[in-house]
């Protein structure tokens, strides 16, 4: 039988970790809003950058070379975590669906970038092609940063270094809900889209088709990385906030039970006092 003093220091442990645990989740969930307040500002200007590129480029998709469709001999993923562990199954959600698509790609040479070190941990502990890690972008998204080393990945592209770009990453639905997807950032897909008027726009060139072709993709596609970077972080708040929400109602049931054992175990241990005291009692009276 467990002793009272180790039921009591087990409450008292357990009490500490909630503490713990409530105060993780109080921080995600202000960190959540942040991150979703930065998509939600960011999301009509890649929508309408989208739109317009696409709608604008979509007659040249066979001769533009950022469309360029090849077969596939060498492929770059980057993979998106995050540096800290504590959110539920975020990271090896990104883990699976890397070894998936790795798996696809068994006859082709992958090239890796991390954003995250929970995944930059686990691909260089397994001796994967890591070309390089942008950690500090998880804490701490730059738009800068994330343009320099978009600009890598399409000089890359376009030199044939690499025949295809794809992006692994959690999509942020709910704070209780995240979508682990795969997103091909080059070769560039051009598709038209309809205005709200159910038209395909027409536009007027200045100065030169071929200008704005150099200017404007490079933009949808830095966007989209950073879009996704957002993204990513937002799913990853959402689910260190549904984690320590869980482990804190966790923690209160077992407080709950450890208490109820607590109190049985003492209420045993008043009853013998009192048997022996009343059995003492009724010796000495027989004496």
């Amino acid at each position: 039988m467990i002793s009272l003093k180790e039921i009591k220091s087990r409450i008292l442990s357990v009490t500490s970790t909630k503490k713990i645990t409530s105060a993780m989740k109080m921080v995600s969930s202000a960190k959540l809003h942040k991150s979703q307040a930065a998509i939600t500002n960011f999301l009509p200007y890649e929508e309408k950058l989208n739109f317009v590129t696409r709608n604008f480029l979509s007659q040249e998709a066979n001769s533009n070379p950022f469309a360029e469709n090849r077969e596939i001999s060498k492929v770059t993923l980057v993979l998106f975590s995050s540096n800290s562990s504590l959110c539920g199954a975020f990271n090896n959600n990104v883990i699976r669906k890397f070894e998936e698509v790795n798996t696809q790609y068994k006859d082709a040479e992958v090239t890796i970038y991390t954003i995250g070190k929970k995944v930059h941990e686990y691909v260089t502990k397994r001796k994967y092609n890591v070309a390089g890690s942008f950690d500090f972008l998880t804490e701490k998204p730059d738009y800068n940063e994330i343009s320099k080393f978009v600009d890598t990945l399409t000089n890359s592209f376009l030199s044939g270094k690499t025949d295809r770009i794809e992006l692994i990453f959690n999509h942020f639905k709910s704070a209780g809900t995240q979508i682990i997807q795969t997103d091909t950032l080059l070769p560039f897909t051009f598709k038209e889209q309809e205005n709200d008027l159910g038209t395909v726009a027409d536009y007027i060139v200045e100065p030169d088709r071929e200008s704005l072709i150099q200017e404007l993709i490079p933009k949808v596609i830095r966007s989209k990385m950073y879009g996704t970077l957002l993204d990513s972080i937002a799913s990853e708040h959402g689910a260190r906030t549904t984690a320590m929400q869980v482990a804190s109602e966790n923690a209160s049931e077992l407080i709950q039970d450890l208490t109820l054992q607590y109190n049985k175990a003492r209420q045993e241990v008043i009853t013998n006092e009192i048997l022996d005291i009343v059995g003492g009692a009724e010796a000495s009276r027989k004496g």
